[in-house]
């Protein structure tokens, strides 16, 4: 059975805390000092550790030194005292939450209802790794680098637990894929899993989108509308691009994190919510603050648990995996058995993916289009002029015997340039300033002269 420990000097709030635990077929313990809490959590290590900042003998976020190390223990801090910096040094310390008294009753049933089953966790995490080595996939996500090793373990570490995350990293890196990823691992993941873009949404919009709105609030409300909290009650809201929301709203949104509350434009009623929020930016946060785009108490408010995410530059042999990938799920939509040439995956891996993950996939989806065989050797554009115009990079010169015969010379100008060209034939026809058929002309007599270089 799931336990918990209650740490909390007040009678009344402690033994009201310790009923609703025992509502939720919790095991529960309580203690009204930290001395009391220290004894009970070298007996017993908790699931999930409810304290009060300000206790008799010292400050509620002393226990974080007492937990075990490597054990999944969630914390979630409790005070009647608020106060920003208090909230956020919790925070950074690894709170879970950050409750301000008085309490609410349905949002502590929410923490409770969700205590983390450890043991079970921890074998969902283990099959994931087992998953990842052999497969080089990680739930939805794919790529069996260091680097992507690295973020998955730090989404399987903060998957099963409430904390808010903060996915950073260039566009185009899978921010939203790993958000889902995170929702998918979560005791949530029978919830919704809701992805909104911030910069998408007329500023005038913004708080109706994301708050609701009840009928007559504003010209053209005809109907009362939930948004986006609402809508993810239960599961995850995916904040895209957080930086573009506009400073007044995030105004808004930092209450609704604090007290898990709303009220809907143009309504007096308060409205509970229970959604974990996973919050993604392209920019330097520090910056974003600077100039003024992001509000440093909302910031460390989602800024839990930051993961950047790789590019794809940096993510080494995932480069064919994830080509392969894209192809093989073109091909099964349009009936297709389809793969890449070695020359072409060659291509692949010489250019720098400025659009990341996501230029990939649009040039996979256009190389297919091109192609009209099952074998892709022939990429589109700008992986062509990436290649065709940095020539220096893989040498310039062709090596040509004194006294070879013009047929030898020709031979060696065209296998030379292919190989300098990383096999891609368009590319080897725009330097040589010939047809592309001209090529297969000259391969196919080569290869009928039995010259096994011509066949790349």
């Amino acid at each position: 059975m799931p336990y918990i420990l209650i740490v909390e000097d007040d009678a009344d709030t402690r033994d009201m805390l310790s009923a609703l635990a025992h509502t939720q077929q919790l095991s529960c313990d309580a203690a009204a000092t930290l001395e009391e809490a220290r004894t009970l959590i070298a007996t017993n290590t908790p699931d999930l550790v409810l304290c009060d900042l300000v206790l008799p003998d010292g400050n509620g976020m002393d226990l974080f030194d007492e937990l075990p190390k490597g054990a999944h223990v969630e914390m979630v801090l409790t005070t009647g005292h608020a106060s920003l910096e208090t909230a956020i040094d919790a925070l950074r310390r690894g709170a879970t939450d950050y409750l301000v008294k008085p309490l609410n009753i349905q949002r502590l049933n929410s923490i409770f209802a969700r205590v983390p089953r450890t043991s079970v966790l921890h074998e969902e995490i283990a099959a994931l790794r087992s998953e990842l080595q052999r497969l080089g996939r990680f739930g939805r996500m794919l790529g069996s680098s260091p680097v992507m090793q690295t973020t998955y373990d730090a989404i399987s570490r903060v998957a099963g637990t409430e904390a808010s995350v903060l996915l950073m990293g260039e566009s185009g890196t899978g921010k939203e894929l790993a958000a889902q990823t995170i929702h998918d691992q979560s005791l949530r993941r029978k919830g919704a899993f809701l992805a909104v873009n911030c910069g998408a949404i007329a500023a005038n919009l913004v708080e109706s989108e994301m708050f609701g709105h009840d009928r007559g609030s504003f010209t053209g409300a005809d109907r009362q509308h939930k948004g986006f909290f609402e809508r993810a009650d239960g599961g995850t809201l995916f904040l895209d691009e957080i930086t573009e929301m506009p400073v007044e709203s995030q105004v808004k949104l930092l209450r609704v994190l604090e007290t898990g509350r709303l009220t809907r434009l143009g309504s007096a009623r308060e409205i509970d919510v229970d959604v974990r929020i996973v919050a993604a930016t392209n920019l330097d946060p520090e910056a974003a603050m600077a100039d003024g785009k992001l509000r440093p108490d909302l910031y460390h408010r989602i800024n839990v648990f930051p993961i950047t995410l790789p590019p794809l530059r940096a993510r080494g042999d995932d480069l064919p995996m994830l080509a392969e990938a894209f192809l093989r799920q073109l091909g099964e939509e349009s009936g297709r058995t389809m793969h890449f040439s070695p020359s072409a995956l060659a291509a692949l891996s010489g250019y720098d993916w400025p659009g990341n993950v996501r230029e990939l996939r649009n040039l996979v989806q256009r190389a297919c289009i091109f192609s009209d065989g099952d074998v892709i050797d022939t990429l589109p554009p700008p992986i062509m002029e990436e290649v065709a115009s940095e020539p220096g990079d893989v040498g310039d010169s062709v090596t040509v015997p004194f006294g070879a015969t013009l047929e030898e010379v020709d031979k060696r100008i065209i296998l030379g340039t292919l190989e300098r060209c990383g096999g891609v034939k368009t590319h080897a026809a725009e330097v040589l300033d010939i047809s592309l058929k001209t090529i297969y002309n000259r391969l196919a007599q080569l290869e009928e002269e039995g010259d096994d270089k011509s066949k790349r």
